[in-house]
């Protein structure tokens, strides 16, 4: 005989699936779900349901939204002559919380990683091709992606698609984080510092 119930068990099971949760960090937010009170509990799940049904991807720059096109799209106030290209959503509320950039995103859900079989082809790339041969307006696209080696090697391919066009393309700067040591920063980091450098 088992000491855990079926219920319980399957919200583990289930809580187990979300990225960085392992078996015990699953248990743990089941216990603590299964000790709040019903409202709180029920407000959690009516929560994933709505937004499970409610959001979805903007058909303009791929970022999730309950309306069509998403709030940043549809904003006139937005520079219409700057994109910035991001791997996924969440880059783009990274973006956001700086309030520093104002003009428009493109998510290309992904990067290409060959390894994992995943191309140009797989990515939200021919949507930002056509967008860009859309408009007239565009003078820079800013490749956003993460300085992985599939972030670089993505940023690359979409700047030899690019700049063609002639669109100013650039890349966001990569090196020491504010408050960092150098004695402390890896070669790569240090090297993408150096070579990012910029005058004063």
């Amino acid at each position: 005989m088992t000491a855990v119930s079926q219920p319980f068990a399957q919200l583990v099971t289930e809580l187990a699936k979300l990225p960085g949760v392992g078996g015990k960090t699953a248990q743990r937010l089941a216990f603590h779900i299964l000790a709040m009170p019903d409202a709180d509990a029920l407000a959690i799940a009516d929560a994933i349901v709505s937004a499970k049904r409610e959001l979805k991807y903007c058909s303009v720059c791929g970022n999730l939204t309950d309306e069509d096109p998403c709030a940043v799209c549809a904003d006139p106030a937005r520079d219409q002559s700057v994109y910035c290209v991001v791997e996924s959503p969440r880059d783009v509320l990274a973006i956001e919380r700086m309030k520093e950039y104002h003009g428009l995103y493109h998510v290309l859900h992904g990067v290409i990683r060959p390894m994992s079989g995943i191309g140009p082809e797989d990515l939200n790339l021919e949507s930002l091709i056509m967008r860009l041969s859309r408009s007239d307006a565009v003078r820079e696209v800013i490749l956003a992606t993460n300085p992985s080696v599939e972030g670089e090697a993505t940023a690359m391919y979409i700047a030899k698609l690019i700049k063609p066009a002639g669109i100013k393309v650039t890349r966001i700067a990569h090196g020491v984080p504010i408050g960092g040591d150098l004695e402390y920063t890896d070669d790569a980091t240090l090297a993408k510092a150096i070579e990012g450098r910029r005058e004063l």
